[in-house]
């Protein structure tokens, strides 16, 4: 590879690559440009060892179900010096009678090809959109040998592209907060803590396009993650390249092929966490978070109630026993506070922030010390994921995942994520009911949600913002979600601050803090942080509006809820129809199935009752 000067001066884009099926050898490269090898021609299928998935992502598995896709994918770098790879591919298939010129391997019934682009920058809309125009042009040609229009495609590309900031709306181009909030609601919140806690997060869905674009636009709600946070997020490389490092070699079992590696590792030790330790595999013997000797002031609230000890990667036992010990010393009226009703604030649009290197992290922060560094030390963002990549789940040396996949075979190894989201059905499954404990959204947190859902479902018929406005557009509720973070980064600053967490939930709080991000956050000071108020933005004092919406909550989104609704519904129609065939009035029916819903109600009011572990149902979908 050319050294990483010559590649900066050439623009952002490193190739462009096309990947068609075979019908013996599958999924291959079949031209590249600049060439993949140095060495080779353009049409070489010969790839680096650390890109030997470039196949299999750029042309997904199933892709023959459909016309056409787009897959957002990330690939390792090839050297030290290199961050991670961004790739777009956009895939298309045409009726092989309906080429002009055909070649000898076309074999059947329908060519199928993907364009990809592979960059140094996340503009992966941007990127996109450029790429489905020359990808459709490519195949209106019918002679796939005509590559002029590729080489072009990257000439324009690194000189549009050059010099781009990474600062503004291009970089979330496609990306919607707005349709992700409509879909699953309340859950984005959930959605938001569960990568807060680094756990291993597996979204479900076909075709690729619903899948990457539902995966990325929660990770734009962190602040500045695509743009700076992603850069570690990917490096993993084959075990062969690490030869000269028996010691890690054999600390990978022999079925595995490869091992992780972060871009902060080979920098150095001196970026470090002082007295951290690093990620252990999975088999070696794992600090666990003791539950509290009190519950939390939200426990009684909700309808899956569980305890909360968490296996930690890196937490020393003297942040464990702190951790414990803020939660235990909550009071039960921690909610509580001097004003009654909640803060609904109007954040101001993001301007441009002047970015440092994090002298932990590594990764380039604002003054607030974001993005945090979720994704670094063996914890992957893989937006695709083949099925040739499965293994990366349960390599020892991988913490964590964001990942998604459209093969069934992901879904139904449970056992391999923390979490599953089927993006069709708008639901997130979690096994360990410890973590649906942590996971239960506050009073405070159902607040914000309900915030969030009401401005954006009001909005979306003005048919003169269409979505574009300020109050429940995109942008609004990125900034909505940057005051969330900021407010609870500060919150953890103030002494005395357990009355102030406890709005963000006590188990998800002691989960939180003995995380890699939260200790890396802690290490530094931020000046940013003096001008933010601490507190939940929607902290405040119990009221009956509450008690509807944590009702309402209840019954929407948890099992019992579903049950009980479901009844209630099957209980009027019986009603109704038994009316009319007795000759009862509609009226009367109305009114007894009204009391049948009162009696239901009053029953979903009580607590749940707590159950030993070989008594609980099977594992059910996580609810906000």
């Amino acid at each position: 590879m050319e050294s990483p000067d010559r590649e900066e001066a050439k623009g952002p884009v490193l190739h462009i690559v096309v990947v068609g099926f075979h019908h013996k050898k599958g999924c291959q490269v079949e031209f590249s440009y600049p060439p993949l090898m140095p060495d080779e021609g353009h049409d070489s299928n010969l790839l680096p060892e650390e890109w030997k998935y470039l196949p299999f992502v750029a042309l997904p598995d199933g892709a023959h179900n459909y016309q056409e896709d787009t897959v957002f994918f990330h690939l390792p770098p090839l050297s030290g010096d290199m961050k991670c790879v961004y790739g777009v591919s956009c895939y298309r298939q045409i009726e092989a009678k309906a080429l002009k010129v055909r070649q000898a391997d076309v074999t059947r019934e329908t060519v199928q090809k993907s364009v990809c682009v592979l960059s140094r920058v996340p503009l992966y809309g941007l990127l996109q959109a450029k790429l489905q125009l020359i990808t459709h042009a490519y195949f209106e040609e019918k002679d796939f040998s005509q590559i002029s229009i590729l080489k072009e495609l990257y000439e324009h590309m690194n000189g549009s592209l050059r010099g781009s900031s990474l600062e503004g709306s291009q970089v979330y181009l496609g990306l919607s907060p707005r349709d992700l909030i409509l879909h699953f609601r309340h859950k984005v919140l959930i959605l938001f803590k569960l990568i807060l806690l680094e756990k291993k997060v597996l979204f479900y869905v076909s075709p690729v396009n619903r899948l990457v674009g539902a995966l990325m636009t929660v990770l734009s709600l962190f602040p500045g993650m695509i743009e700076h946070g992603l850069v570690d997020s990917s490096h993993y490389r084959p075990r062969g390249s690490l030869s000269e490092d028996p010691g890690l070699v054999e600390s990978v079992s022999g079925a595995e092929e490869f091992v992780s590696v972060s871009v902060t590792d080979l920098a150095g030790a001196s970026l470090e966490l002082e007295g951290a330790e690093p990620a252990r595999p999975a088999s070696a013997d794992n600090n666990h978070l003791k539950p509290p000797s009190r519950s939390s002031p939200d426990s009684s609230e909700s309808d899956w109630e569980t305890l909360d000890p968490s296996v930690l990667e890196e937490g020393g036992p003297k942040e464990e026993a702190a951790a414990a010990a803020a939660a235990a010393d909550l009071q039960p009226d921690a909610f509580d506070s001097e004003s009654g009703t909640p803060i609904t604030v109007q954040p101001q649009a993001a301007g441009e922030q002047n970015v440092t290197q994090g002298l932990v992290s590594g990764l380039e922060e604002d003054q607030h010390g974001l993005p945090l560094a979720i994704f670094t030390k063996g914890y992957l963002c893989l937006p695709y994921m083949a099925l040739q990549q499965h293994h990366l789940l349960s390599d020892v040396t991988v913490r964590g995942f964001v990942a998604g996949a459209t093969n069934i075979l992901f879904r139904q190894q449970r056992h391999l994520s923390d979490a599953i989201v089927e993006v069709e059905e708008a639901r997130i499954q979690i096994q360990d009911p410890e973590l649906r404990k942590t996971l239960a959204l506050t009073t405070a947190d159902l607040r914000f949600a309900d915030y969030l859902v009401k401005h954006v479902t009001e909005n979306r018929d003005d048919v003169f913002l269409d979505g574009t406005g300020w109050e429940g557009g995109d942008e609004w509720i990125r900034a909505q979600f940057t005051l969330y973070l900021h407010s609870l980064l500060s919150s953890t600053l103030q002494q005395d601050n357990e009355r102030l967490l406890a709005d963000y939930g006590a188990p998800f709080i002691t989960a939180w803090k003995i995380t890699h991000n939260y200790r890396v956050w802690c290490s530094n000071k931020h000046p940013g942080m003096t001008a933010i108020t601490p507190g939940h933005p929607f902290q405040g004092q119990y009221s009956v509006a509450d008690v509807k919406l944590r009702l309402s909550h209840s019954v929407q989104n948890s099992e019992r809820g579903k049950k009980i609704g479901n009844a209630m519904m099957t209980t009027s129609r019986s009603m109704v129809q038994t009316g009319k065939a007795v000759g009862q009035s509609v009226g009367g029916a109305l009114t007894s199935a009204k009391s049948a819903m009162s009696s239901w109600f009053s029953t979903l009011a009580q607590p749940a009752p707590i159950t030993s572990p070989e008594a609980q149902e099977p594992p059910s979908e996580v609810k906000p």
